[in-house]
């Protein structure tokens, strides 16, 4: 994790498959510019408490799909640990 704090605690570091993905989409790329440092740590997360890497894999793609359809955090999930 990233010692950066934000408001609303700390600031993930973006693992490098998960920012690889991001990259290679210039529309998920543009919107996870401008979504909060929070739900950037929810999706951030959501990718990495995945036990198995099949599992981080698929929710990478779901992810950027849902990103794509206009979701800005996780679906469905209890949120970030970390919150403060």
């Amino acid at each position: 994790m990233n010692k950066e704090k934000a408001a609303s605690g700390e600031i993930h570091k973006l693992p490098t498959d998960f920012r690889k993905a991001i990259e290679a989409d210039s529309f998920v790329k543009d919107v996870w510019a401008d979504i909060t440092p929070l739900a950037r740590n929810e999706w951030i997360c959501w990718v990495t408490s995945a036990k198995k890497a099949e599992t981080r894999s698929r929710r990478i793609t779901v992810g950027l799909g849902g990103v794509r359809k206009g979701k800005r955090r996780p679906c469905c999930w209890a949120g970030c640990p970390h919150r403060s």
